[in-house]
């Protein structure tokens, strides 16, 4: 074949982009993945892993107060320059990791925009090259609202690399995003201002779970202001910000040293040519595809954020992986949406699996609830008032756990066991034979009456 021929060509080299990429080859195929930015993309580079290393960080404030209560005395200091240069390295080493798990598995890397000429070929930095076969895995992009002021606001992007941590933030949001950064800017000294336009946090998301992260963000400090909008935003002379909010019909203004937007997300196709080779879009701009992650255009896929499916890391990879199956791997592989753990790394955190009581009211004639809320073990001699919420959904009728949900310390690591059975079908009873743990908090889920 010539050097620029390829059985797959891969626009977007990210965490799904390279796992379909290097499972291609693996096959077999001839393989090129282009990228504009880093090798790694968004969870790598700027969200998942860096944003992980920063709640990390925000953990130890909680823990040196409450190491005094276990017999231990320091006087910690933070310094926001050394955690962000710390961040920086690591995830530099894990770019160049990006890069050698491409060269080593056939792939070729080719750093540059990627824009789509027809459904056969692809241009990168003036080149042009033609492939059986293109995948899509762009991602998504933070989106900024057009109000006055917006251009002095930050997103995520930024927020992972200021050179000074700003004393007092206004974070605008109240999905995933803007609860763990509220809980990132808070846990390492900053004065924080959470406003959501909305009626609760999480949207989408179990109300105990929103009620009880709510609460719980209260408790440490933190102003919630829901059904609070942002009409504008502008510099003063001293280089503060002057954010005014509108709830309720009346207006108010907060000054802060920063405004992160925490708004959404939106597909990352702007620019690149997919509608000169008829692949259709929604009207937010991401890829509509089948079960298969096929596009409207029959030889070209899209795995990822930018098709607005669910926006997970673990998904897109899934779905990279599907989409390599069923072009080289001689099974035809749909993408498994079904009962999908996720968790938001706010402070504290969040775990969840499948339904939540009202989805599943809807879905089934008979269902119960079983729920505990208490003080976790570790604050009984630190005096900290803070409580863990944990909850099964369950399916009277079969006994089938439809649903499990978790607001607590270790969150996120519970809930990937609990998913196994909840993906399993187990039933309440299953749970309830199960010997627990003690003493821990995740034996909870396996004592609820």
């Amino acid at each position: 074949m010539a050097d620029t021929a390829f059985d797959l060509f891969v626009i977007g080299a990210g965490s799904a982009g390279v796992r379909a990429a290097r499972m291609s080859a693996g096959f077999g195929a001839r393989v090129a993945i282009g990228e504009a930015y880093r090798p790694g993309g968004t969870c790598v580079i700027r969200g998942c892993v860096p944003k992980k290393l920063l709640v990390y960080a925000a953990h130890y404030r909680d823990d040196f107060e409450d190491a005094r209560a276990y017999g231990w005395t320091a006087q910690p200091e933070f310094s926001w320059p050394t955690l962000i240069a710390n961040k920086n390295r690591e995830i530099a080493q894990l770019e160049d990791f990006y890069r050698t798990l491409l060269k080593t598995s056939g792939v070729r890397l080719l750093e540059g925009r990627a824009r789509v000429l027809d459904a056969h070929t692809v241009e990168v930095a003036g080149r042009t090259y033609t492939a059986a076969h293109i995948l899509v895995a762009t991602g998504g992009w933070p989106t900024l609202p057009a109000i006055p002021g917006i251009e002095h606001c930050i997103t995520s992007n930024e927020a992972l690399e200021l050179p000074d941590l700003p004393r007092r933030v206004l974070v605008v949001g109240g999905g995933y995003v803007a609860a763990e950064f509220t809980g990132i800017f808070h846990g390492v000294g900053s004065k924080v201002i959470l406003a959501y336009r909305g009626e609760q946090i999480l949207r989408g998301f179990d109300l105990d779970v929103r009620q009880h992260l709510h609460q719980e963000l209260l408790r440490k400090g933190i102003d919630v202001k829901l059904g609070c909008d942002v009409a504008g935003i502008e510099r003063r002379p001293d280089g503060a910000l002057e954010a005014r909010l509108v709830a309720a019909g009346a207006t108010a203004t907060v000054v802060v040293d920063a405004v992160m937007y925490a708004t959404g997300r939106h597909a990352n196709t702007a620019g690149l040519g997919l509608e000169s080779a008829g692949v259709k879009l929604r009207p937010d701009g991401a890829v509509i595809v089948d079960e298969y992650s096929r596009s409207t255009t029959e030889n070209i896929f899209a795995v990822g954020d930018v098709t607005q499916r669910i926006a997970l890391t673990p998904v897109a990879i899934r779905e990279g992986a599907a989409v390599a199956t069923t072009l080289y791997g001689g099974v035809a592989t749909p993408a498994d949406h079904v009962n999908v753990p996720h968790a938001v790394f706010s402070l504290p955190p969040v775990g969840v699996v499948g339904l939540g009581e009202a989805q599943a009211r809807d879905l089934f004639a008979n269902v119960k609830i079983y729920k505990t809320t208490f003080r976790p073990l570790k604050y009984t001699l630190s005096g900290r008032n803070e409580r863990t919420l944990m909850k099964l959904v369950v399916d009277a009728d079969s006994q089938r756990v439809v649903g499990a949900h978790m607001v607590g310390p270790d969150a996120p690591e519970i809930i990937q066991a609990i998913a196994i059975a909840v993906k399993a079908g187990l039933t309440k009873r299953d749970f309830d034979v199960t010997v627990a743990v003690h003493p821990t908090a995740a034996e909870e889920f396996v004592t609820l009456r």
